[in-house]
């Protein structure tokens, strides 16, 4: 398929052409443009033309519903038949075997193949419906029950991937295997930053449940330049490693030395043309301007006491998933073009029961109050907000079967998702299990057709997003991929 925009070749053509009208090149632009405040005083300056933070589109392939993203990723995989897919006849056959014609030959992980029996296992969890779109959602989540009709549940996700690493890296990156660019910096690459003293990308990770792996890969840029990855924030007083000055450094010495490299960088990039040097200059003056703007975004004592109460009393325990909301919409305000919230803990092959209540006493206040906040504060409408997983949970025991405990294994088939804001349809629910909830009824829904979703409500075509490597274009959706034009309002 020919690119609809520029694609390596012309964009080095550009580059000199640029380089020729103005002798100090991106560094100049830089220093410039150095924590600018606009006219009314704010620190949000969009970058300049010819900035490397601008996109390589000139504007949206057509009008955009979403201005910026914030994704809450669940690893682990969340069980959706204890939280969101109700199933009665699960309950009623508790302990009979899985039919192997529902199973029809599909293939395990090696935690439970080598079972002798797949004893079905109903949820431990009531659930009630909730709203006007009358959603089912369990006891388990009784804040995200509240904003029900604010919420669009896709319950017809699938993958093609049964392990973690493979299915993470797919969701994060369209493909299973190592080494293409995320989703965010795919949207960083096309439509730009919106805020040149902010990464256009910013990872959060719930500090207190790493209980696996999660590269920084997953938001890496892969083959793109690398001013396009993401920038981890963690909690506590050093949010970015590296970025204070060492001792002994003053503010104006890495002013002075960052000018002169600055020069010899912009020297470099002229003599010898490779795009990575103007990433490199650009990343060194970011690091100067974060230096003021990560504080300063990351300071909640002007937050109110009523939106403290609203998140919980996690939220003034930095790097907890409760403060990670509120920094996300502290991050959205300031036009942060893609937040994405990290959340291990979901990988409950035993004792679910216990293990599911306090993940969702975790995230279920802080996903309420995220949505409310940014609702009351007219952000919603312009903000998409994705909650999921890497892929779903059987509706099997794995293990022993008791009447108090149960743990499921990893299950691709299908597993639920959901959405909200920025012209998605609230209260809706698309797509359905099948009675068991092992396999998918209608409208199913693959891991490509959630990214063209998303870029589609970005205003970009997911077909026309791609850059050339190694010979051949690439997107984030690779080969496939449809817009789910039925969750849209």
């Amino acid at each position: 398929m020919k690119p609809l925009f520029c694609d390596g070749v012309n964009f080095d053509m550009s580059r000199r052409d640029f380089f020729g009208k103005f002798a100090m090149g991106i560094g100049g632009f830089a220093l410039m443009n150095l924590l600018q405040k606009n006219a009314q005083g704010s620190s949000i300056v969009a970058p300049p033309i010819g900035s490397p933070f601008r996109g390589v589109l000139q504007k949206p392939h057509f009008a955009p519903k979403a201005k910026r993203i914030i994704y809450l990723f669940m690893a682990g995989g969340p069980s959706q038949h204890d939280l969101f897919d109700y199933k009665p006849l699960l309950n009623k056959m508790q302990g009979q075997d899985l039919p192997e014609s529902v199973r029809a030959g599909q293939r395990l992980t090696g935690m439970s193949q080598h079972q002798a029996h797949y004893p079905l296992a109903g949820s431990m969890f009531k659930f009630s419906q909730y709203g006007q779109s009358r959603a089912w959602v369990s006891d388990l989540m009784p804040n995200t029950a509240k904003m029900a009709d604010e919420l669009c549940f896709i319950r017809s996700m699938h993958t093609e991937h049964i392990n973690h690493d493979p299915a993470i890296t797919f969701f994060n990156t369209g493909h299973q295997l190592p080494g293409r660019p995320s989703m965010g910096s795919w949207l960083s690459y096309g439509l730009g930053s919106l805020n040149q003293n902010l990464p256009g990308f910013v990872v959060l990770i719930s500090k207190d449940r790493i209980d696996q792996p999660l590269y920084s890969r997953l938001w890496g840029n892969g083959f793109l330049p690398s001013i396009h990855q993401g920038v981890q924030f963690r909690g506590g007083s050093d949010p970015v490693l590296f970025l204070k000055n060492p001792d002994g450094i003053s503010q104006q010495g890495r002013r002075n030395y960052l000018d002169r490299l600055a020069e010899l960088n912009t020297h470099q990039s002229q003599k010898v043309g490779d795009p990575e040097i103007e990433s490199r200059i650009a990343q060194y003056e970011m690091a100067y301007r974060m230096q003021t703007s990560v504080p300063e975004v990351m300071d909640l004592s002007g937050e109110t006491e009523e939106t403290y109460a609203l998140y919980g009393s996690d939220v003034k325990k930095p790097g907890t998933f409760a403060a990670n909301c509120l920094l996300a919409r502290r991050l959205a305000e300031q036009d942060v073009r893609f937040i994405q919230l990290y959340h291990p803990g979901w990988d409950q092959h035993g004792a679910l029961p216990k293990q599911i209540r306090k993940q969702c006493a975790d995230v279920d206040q802080g996903c309420y109050a995220l949505i409310t906040d940014l609702k009351r504060r007219g952000l919603l409408d312009d903000t998409l907000v994705v909650w999921g997983g890497e892929f779903g949970r059987t509706n099997y025991s794995q293990g022993k079967l008791t009447i108090d405990d149960y743990g499921r294994d990893h299950h691709p088939r299908c597993f639920t998702v959901w959405m909200a804001g920025a012209g998605i349809k609230p209260g809706y629910v698309y797509g359905s299990t099948d009675e068991l909830g092992y396999n998918i009824q209608e409208n199913p829904v693959s891991v490509h057709d959630l990214q063209a979703t998303i870029l589609h409500q970005m205003g970009i075509n997911h077909e026309a997003l791609t850059f050339k490597h190694q010979g051949r274009y690439y997107r984030l959706t690779d080969v496939e991929g449809q817009v789910i034009n039925a969750v849209m309002t």
